[in-house]
């Protein structure tokens, strides 16, 4: 499959991921409205299925840059930061993005928005002091490619999803610990009813955090591959995967929610893992593990 062909999977990937939201949130709220005699339980999933879809379209961006304490970068403190993605996204073909950056001492960056039109790459400032301009190039690169290639709707918009999704399963859990069901003498039909729809809720968001991190593991791949022809020199991504890797410690405030979107792991990485990692810990981790990215832009 080509870059063009990835772009327009994306983009279906993404309409699909809202569509299915809307229906097993409204699937959830028809279930409880039977269970506990109320309509008005499945027009409040209704409205608020819409509602988070809404606000994950047209303003996840905010939130995201809001949850890492994000500030806007000014070209005359942030020279390289500037040019650099500047130039590049003359390259790519691409508007320049608005820039942001974290106050942190911890190496990392990532892109969101919902479209070119719309992006945001985001910095962390122990980055922007710890990278060559080579290495710079390589992750910016890598963002803009997130960016080129659709990635950052569909990576931002599962941050919103997965999240409220969390917490809708908490709230119907907790209303199952009450009484009020349907009125009727199946007793035992509706035991098993509940014994289901709790063991649903809780799968629920499991489910939806692990659809988020196999995301963004398959889009990292791709990331790092554009960004390499982007910028014709894969050894400055690789040189800065491996710097991510060394400083090793985790960001000061990581945010759980957003971790998937940023180019390395922010709660720290696990030195010299590589593929030897068990598939648990790859199948909960945010991030494919960085040799095997730093092998796929230089193999041996």
């Amino acid at each position: 499959m080509n870059l063009y062909q990835e772009r327009s999977s994306n983009i279906r990937r993404t309409w699909a991921l809202i569509l299915g939201f809307l229906i097993v949130v409204i699937a959830v709220g028809y279930a409880f409205s039977w269970y506990y005699n109320d309509s008005s339980i499945l027009i409040f999933a209704v409205v608020i299925a819409f509602a988070t879809n809404f606000y994950a379209y047209w303003a996840s961006d905010k939130l995201v840059l809001s949850l890492n304490h994000a500030r806007p970068a000014l070209r005359a403190e942030f020279f390289d930061f500037y040019t650099v993605t500047e130039n590049l996204s003359i390259t790519a073909g691409l508007p320049m993005p608005k820039l942001y950056v974290i106050d942190d001492p911890s190496p990392n960056a990532f892109a969101t928005g919902r479209d070119e039109k719309h992006a945001v790459v985001c910095a962390t400032t122990g980055l922007l002091t710890m990278m060559t301009r080579p290495e710079l190039e390589g992750v910016i690169g890598h963002e803009l490619s997130h960016i080129k290639n659709r990635d950052i709707l569909l990576m931002t918009v599962a941050v919103v999803l997965a999240g409220f999704v969390a917490l809708a399963a908490n709230i119907f859990l907790r209303m199952s610990y009450f009484g009020g069901g349907r009125r009727g003498n199946d007793g035992e039909g509706n035991a098993i009813f509940m014994i289901l729809a709790i063991v649903g809720i809780i799968l629920a968001p499991i489910a939806a955090k692990l659809i988020e991190l196999a995301v963004s593991r398959q889009r990292e791949f791709l990331a790092d591959a554009s960004s390499a022809l982007l910028t014709r020199y894969p050894e400055g991504l690789a040189s800065a995967l491996q710097k991510l890797e060394n400083y090793g410690l985790p960001m000061r405030s990581p945010n759980l929610a957003t971790a998937h979107l940023f180019i390395g792991d922010p709660f720290g990485s696990k030195k010299g893992s590589g593929g030897s990692a068990g598939w648990i810990e790859k199948l909960f981790s945010t991030h494919p593990p960085i040799q095997d990215r730093i092998k796929k832009l230089i193999p041996s």
